[in-house]
């Protein structure tokens, strides 16, 4: 079995996979009340609350080991990117865990893990022809949205990632979140936004979409957030929370339009056979329905993650030590090592 640490921001998690059969649990510990106060995550407290939650997950997942069959055969661990002092704690844990255990540790890149999180159901649908499945459905266009990060990018036949386009300034997730700040709402503010949105005219404002008329594969979210901005500064309180729904509808809908029109954009050269959605913001159900509608429209099987994989999370991570262990045929011996940087290196077009 494979064991995933997963301490890249406020989530403490582990999982726990097995190749033959799919994940056999996962232990997530979330931070969001201790870092509401502050209206976002302080890495300081992130860390401490890291060092003082990992041994009551561990001492859990030995717990379910001891009823397993198989054991842990290698400990998987994000590297990056994410906060230092979080990073350092979850590697630390993986390190004095793989000496105690005598397994292999890996290096796993947080946005590898993402990127294929939404093939973790495929798999545990049929693992032993996982990935004979797998090469049905690339080469695969993903959608990565979350708090940090924007990419469209390409898994290719070999399970290389190749980044297609990206955000030039504000991620998605941050952008929603700015804006929910901007809007009075309390953290996390892009889940509240999506609630406040509900019921709300997604037309009511125009707000700018970077490009959209470009055929430029990259985006742009900062704009967004300034035009947001100037305009609840001209206007009055009372209409401000009279348009509230709206505001937040046609604010969520201008996030939404920009990553689902690049999207369509890449997917219409029609040399992708899958199309996937993940990361944080993955779990915004209109993103999520456009995303879909676009997949229908053009026939393309689309591959969704799970609510519980769209967030940090280590099934995902454990799941990309697995790929990776099949894409590079390595073979470790009994003493535990980990490499400095992410095991992904994502390359540019030309």
């Amino acid at each position: 079995m494979i064991l995933g640490v997963e301490s890249s921001c406020d989530e403490s998690a582990l999982a726990l996979l097995d190749p033959a059969s799919g994940l056999c649990g996962e232990w997530v510990h979330s931070q969001l009340d201790l870092h509401r106060e502050y209206g976002g995550v302080v890495p300081e407290l992130a860390s401490r609350e890291h060092l003082e939650t990992f041994p009551v997950l561990l001492e859990k997942v030995m717990d379910k080991v001891k009823g397993l069959s198989a054991k842990i055969e290698e400990i998987a661990v994000t590297c990056g990117p994410g906060l230092a002092p979080c990073l350092a704690l979850g590697v630390s844990v993986s390190r004095a865990l793989g000496i105690e255990l005598a397994v292999p540790v890996r290096a796993i890149n947080h946005l590898r893990g993402h990127a294929f999180s939404v093939f973790i159901k495929l798999h545990e649908a049929n693992p032993l022809e996982f990935f004979d499945s797998l090469q049905t459905y690339l080469p695969h266009l993903g959608l990565l949205v979350s708090g940090g990060n924007t990419l469209l990018f390409e898994i290719r036949s070999d399970l290389s990632i190749q980044v297609l386009a990206q955000t030039v300034d504000d991620a998605a997730g941050e952008a929603l979140d700015k804006g929910a700040k901007l809007l009075g709402l309390d953290y996390p503010g892009g889940a509240l936004l999506e609630t406040n949105a509900l019921g709300g005219d997604p037309t009511w404002r125009d707000f700018p979409r970077a490009f959209a008329k470009k055929p430029e594969l990259r985006f742009s979210f900062s704009g967004l957030k300034t035009s947001l901005r100037y305009l609840l500064e001209k206007m009055e309180d009372a209409d401000v929370d009279r348009h509230f729904a709206d505001l937040c509808a046609s604010y969520q809908a201008a996030v939404v339009d920009q990553l689902a029109s690049k999207t369509k954009q890449v997917l219409s050269n029609g040399q992708f056979k899958s199309l996937g959605l993940s990361g944080g913001v993955a779990n915004n159900q209109a993103l999520r329905q456009r995303i879909s509608t676009l997949a229908q429209s053009d026939g393309c099987p689309l591959f969704l993650a799970e609510p519980s994989h769209t967030g940090d999370n280590a099934a995902m991570i454990a799941f990309a030590a697995l790929v990776e262990a099949h894409n590079h045929k390595i073979t470790y011996d009994s003493q535990p090592s980990i490499p400095l940087l992410p095991s992904l290196k994502i390359t540019q077009c030309p």
